[in-house]
């Protein structure tokens, strides 16, 4: 992965500008993942504590495709209360550490009025390079 940050553009800060996947690797599109365990219940009220499991359900559909998170191009964060993400940056920047550690892929956050799950707070969808 050839990590495309442009001068021009400054230095991003948690994320890539561009991410460039390499040649002969296979796409993978990570559907939305929210913060449900194995039986479909979410783990926790806790908009931290939900960001990291969903970030974690991403990582383990990326692994079980044969790659790693390291291999993720793309993320797009629903959240469905944006100043609970910036009241918590500190904590959901700890949270993205455990699962991807110092890997950011190019990154979007979205602010939408609900997700599928009444109790879910964020949702997170990725395209992943496994090479």
């Amino acid at each position: 992965m050839r990590l495309i940050n442009p001068r021009e553009l400054g230095s991003p800060s948690g994320y890539s500008n561009g991410v460039l996947a390499p040649a002969g690797a296979r796409i993978l599109f990570v559907a939305g993942q929210i913060a449900w365990d194995r039986q479909h219940r979410l783990v926790s009220d806790d908009f931290v504590e939900q960001f990291e499991q969903a970030l974690r359900n991403v990582a383990s559909v990326v692994r079980e495709a044969g790659g790693s998170p390291t291999g993720i191009a793309r993320l797009t964060i629903y959240v469905t209360d944006k100043q609970q993400y910036l009241d918590n940056l500190d904590a959901v920047g700890k949270a993205y550490r455990r699962v991807m550690n110092r890997h950011f892929p190019a990154m979007a956050l979205v602010e939408v009025q609900a997700l599928l799950d009444p109790g879910a707070r964020v949702e997170i969808e990725a395209t992943a390079a496994i090479t």
